[in-house]
């Protein structure tokens, strides 16, 4: 063998031994999956999801033999638009005539939509000639009727059709001009875009300025784009008003631009490390379920067991935590009844600090060293265990930003942004979504501020 072939074949074996030793080190990685981390469930096809384990029924699918039978109510006779009595005209057994008239007949109702036609309403603005002076003048248009030719039930119906129903500028002219009669094109909706997001806009300022006073925030963002660059669409969930933002960064100094240096409250939020600067914060035991979950899909012997443990206790606080919120126990039971569960969790995560294990040691020393943000829930009344009222203020916007693909220009983050905040927040207070809406913007057409979201409906 020549130098030249053993200088080549020991080249294959060191390449090869490189190549064994990454696959061992992918081996050793964890799969992410949304049980054991903070993948999306959306990323999993359905049928890769572990089965549940669920006994087998002997009934079908559907409505049982013998369950009640659910009618849609019928309307009061007087309520309805047209009442068509109909009379046999002759006996179905010999053939007589028949009169009179039936007390209680059989009542049947058909429900239909009527014909949907726009209203247009004509102003016709009269320019008169003054015999004295010559010279002319034009009527104005009454107090609050816009200057262009869309109403404000229009626009408010275009914005929420984007905004609420998901559906894109193209689309949407297509169902107003289609199925409404309304002649739109996809430039219009921009324009209805616009005046709905400079009629709301003093509404979402308002909320704004209300976010450092509250005592207790939930906060999470998303990601999502703003033309070709990559934005955060942020929530902001307060007591009885949610409040969305899109920046184009991720970074701690957005918490500081809408909370200022005057926010005392707690935070509920995930480990991200830019909430860490507000100081007082609600971890969320949901994600560090998850954590634990990895723990324990790790190969490591002791990275399992130690992630056994953990979860253990963790399912012991949900379980309490779920009987404290319908209920059945007070808030002064479940903290001392969680005290044990306090201590292990503590004395699990020094364990783990000082195990030696890199898997353990930088995720045990972080949730160590800041155990107070694991457990401020039980001194606080109105702070909760998890941020999932976060995740799902979020849950329609990340279903939007989907399907649009996010936004094409800083104007179209603010419709999306103002537009989001008005239908959470009238969610939240059981408010009409479309009057609202639509009042603001017939107040805009006034120079009238819209109606506050901070008093009661």
């Amino acid at each position: 063998m020549t130098p030249a072939v053993r200088a080549f074949v020991a080249a294959l074996f060191s390449e090869i031994d490189r190549l064994k030793e990454e696959v061992a080190d992918l081996k050793k990685r964890l799969p992410k999956t949304p049980q054991n981390s903070s993948t999306p469930s959306g990323t999993q096809h359905p049928h890769a999801k572990p089965k549940r384990r669920k006994r087998k029924g002997g009934r079908k699918r559907g409505g049982q033999p013998g369950h009640a039978k659910h009618d849609r109510a019928l309307r009061p006779t007087e309520e309805c638009d047209e009442v068509v009595p109909l009379r046999p005209p002759k006996c179905r057994g010999c053939g007589v005539g028949l009169e009179g008239g039936d007390p209680d007949p059989l009542r049947h109702q058909v429900f239909e939509l009527p014909v949907i036609e726009p209203h247009v309403t004509e102003y016709q603005r009269h320019r008169l000639s003054c015999s004295c002076c010559g010279k002319t003048t034009c009527a104005d248009l009454p107090p609050g009727v816009p200057t262009g030719q869309s109403g404000p039930r229009l626009i408010a119906f275009t914005a929420l059709l984007m905004a609420f129903f998901r559906q894109s500028k193209r689309r949407t002219a297509l169902f107003l001009e289609s199925l409404l009669g309304q002649p739109c094109c996809p430039a219009l909706t921009v324009k209805h875009q616009k005046l709905a997001t400079d009629a709301l806009r003093p509404t979402y300022d308002e909320l704004a300025g209300q976010l450092p006073t509250q005592t207790r925030l939930g906060i999470d963002e998303s990601p999502t784009k703003e033309a070709s660059e990559k934005a955060w669409l942020w929530t902001f969930v307060a007591g009885t008003f949610t409040l969305f933002a899109i920046r184009t960064s991720r970074a701690a100094v957005i918490l500081g631009e809408l909370l200022t240096e005057n926010f005392r409250g707690i935070v509920n939020c995930d480990r991200a490390k830019m909430y860490w600067s507000l100081g007082r914060l609600q971890w969320c035991w949901a994600h560090l379920k998850r954590d634990f979950q990895a723990l324990i899909d790790y190969p490591d012997a002791q990275v399992k067991r130690l992630g056994h443990d953990l979860m253990r206790q963790t399912k012991i606080l949900f379980r309490e935590w779920s009987r404290c919120r319908d209920g059945t126990i007070t808030r002064k039971t479940m903290k001392r009844r969680l005290k044990p569960v306090r201590d292990e969790v503590e004395s699990l995560l020094l364990r783990g600090r000082c195990s030696g294990n890199p898997r353990l040691v930088g995720m045990c020393r972080e949730l160590y060293d800041h155990r107070q943000w694991l457990w401020n829930f039980l001194d606080h009344e109105n702070v909760e265990p998890t941020n999932n009222g976060s995740e799902r203020s979020l849950r329609h916007a990340v279903i939007w930003r989907k399907l649009s693909f996010g936004t094409q220009s800083a104007a179209g983050s603010r419709f999306v942004e103002t537009m989001l905040t008005v239908i959470d927040t009238c969610r939240k207070q059981s408010r009409d979504v479309f009057a609202y809406v639509t009042a603001a913007i017939q107040d805009s057409f006034e120079n009238q501020p819209p109606p506050s979201l901070l008093s009661d409906p």
